[in-house]
Protein backbone atom coordinates (compact mmCIF):
# COMPACT_ATOMS: atom_id res chain seq x y z
CA UNK A 1 0.00 0.00 0.00
CA UNK A 2 2.92 2.35 0.74
CA UNK A 3 4.37 1.89 -2.75
CA UNK A 4 1.05 2.87 -4.32
CA UNK A 5 0.94 6.05 -2.26
CA UNK A 6 4.42 7.01 -3.46
CA UNK A 7 3.62 6.29 -7.12
CA UNK A 8 0.30 8.15 -7.16
CA UNK A 9 1.77 11.69 -7.51
CA UNK A 10 3.93 10.58 -10.43
CA UNK A 11 0.99 8.92 -12.18
CA UNK A 12 -1.14 12.01 -11.60
CA UNK A 13 1.64 14.23 -13.00
CA UNK A 14 1.78 12.18 -16.20
CA UNK A 15 -2.01 12.25 -16.50
CA UNK A 16 -2.10 16.04 -16.13
CA UNK A 17 0.71 16.46 -18.66
CA UNK A 18 -1.13 14.24 -21.13
CA UNK A 19 -4.49 16.03 -20.85
CA UNK A 20 -3.11 19.58 -20.75
CA UNK A 21 -0.08 19.40 -23.04
CA UNK A 22 0.09 16.36 -25.30
CA UNK A 23 -3.57 15.74 -26.21
CA UNK A 24 -4.42 19.34 -27.22
CA UNK A 25 -1.38 19.56 -29.50
CA UNK A 26 -2.32 16.25 -31.14
CA UNK A 27 -5.87 17.52 -31.76
CA UNK A 28 -4.51 20.76 -33.25
CA UNK A 29 -2.24 18.81 -35.60
CA UNK A 30 -5.23 16.71 -36.74
CA UNK A 31 -7.27 19.85 -37.47
CA UNK A 32 -4.39 21.39 -39.44
CA UNK A 33 -3.96 18.24 -41.54
CA UNK A 34 -7.70 18.20 -42.26
CA UNK A 35 -7.61 21.91 -43.19
CA UNK A 36 -4.68 21.41 -45.58
CA UNK A 37 -6.43 18.42 -47.17
CA UNK A 38 -9.64 20.43 -47.74
CA UNK A 39 -7.99 23.51 -49.29
CA UNK A 40 -8.75 24.01 -52.96
CA UNK A 41 -7.77 26.45 -55.68
CA UNK A 42 -9.33 29.86 -55.19
CA UNK A 43 -9.16 29.78 -51.39
CA UNK A 44 -7.83 32.89 -49.67
CA UNK A 45 -5.03 31.96 -47.29
CA UNK A 46 -2.39 33.43 -45.01
CA UNK A 47 1.01 31.83 -44.58
CA UNK A 48 2.68 31.41 -41.20
CA UNK A 49 5.03 34.24 -42.17
CA UNK A 50 2.03 36.54 -42.71
CA UNK A 51 1.80 36.67 -46.50
CA UNK A 52 -1.80 36.95 -47.78
CA UNK A 53 -2.88 35.52 -51.10
CA UNK A 54 -5.17 33.31 -53.12
CA UNK A 55 -4.28 29.75 -54.07
CA UNK A 56 -3.92 29.30 -57.82
CA UNK A 57 -2.97 25.62 -57.83
CA UNK A 58 -2.12 22.74 -55.51
CA UNK A 59 0.64 20.37 -56.56
CA UNK A 60 1.05 16.68 -55.71
CA UNK A 61 4.51 17.26 -54.22
CA UNK A 62 3.11 19.21 -51.25
CA UNK A 63 3.51 22.68 -52.71
CA UNK A 64 1.05 25.31 -53.87
CA UNK A 65 1.19 28.43 -56.03
CA UNK A 66 -0.19 31.52 -54.29
CA UNK A 67 -1.02 34.77 -56.04
CA UNK A 68 -0.07 37.73 -53.87
CA UNK A 69 0.17 41.46 -54.47
CA UNK A 70 3.80 40.94 -55.46
CA UNK A 71 3.10 38.16 -57.96
CA UNK A 72 3.00 34.38 -57.91
CA UNK A 73 4.90 32.59 -55.15
CA UNK A 74 5.46 28.88 -54.56
CA UNK A 75 4.97 27.68 -50.96
CA UNK A 76 4.90 24.39 -49.12
CA UNK A 77 1.35 23.62 -48.04
CA UNK A 78 2.70 23.12 -44.51
CA UNK A 79 3.52 26.86 -44.48
CA UNK A 80 -0.17 27.78 -44.59
CA UNK A 81 -1.65 28.96 -41.31
CA UNK A 82 -5.02 27.44 -40.49
CA UNK A 83 -5.82 29.91 -37.72
CA UNK A 84 -4.94 33.09 -39.60
CA UNK A 85 -6.60 31.87 -42.81
CA UNK A 86 -9.84 31.12 -40.96
CA UNK A 87 -9.76 34.56 -39.34
CA UNK A 88 -9.25 36.12 -42.76
CA UNK A 89 -12.24 34.27 -44.21
CA UNK A 90 -14.40 35.22 -41.19
CA UNK A 91 -13.47 38.90 -41.56
CA UNK A 92 -14.24 38.76 -45.28
CA UNK A 93 -17.69 37.31 -44.58
CA UNK A 94 -18.45 39.95 -41.94
CA UNK A 95 -17.50 42.87 -44.23
CA UNK A 96 -19.77 41.70 -47.06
Amino acid sequence: MGDLGQMLPIVLLFAVMYFFLIRPSMQKQKKEKKYIAEIKAGSKVVTKSGMHGKILSLNDDGTCIIETGAGKVKFETSALSMEMSQKLSENTLIKK
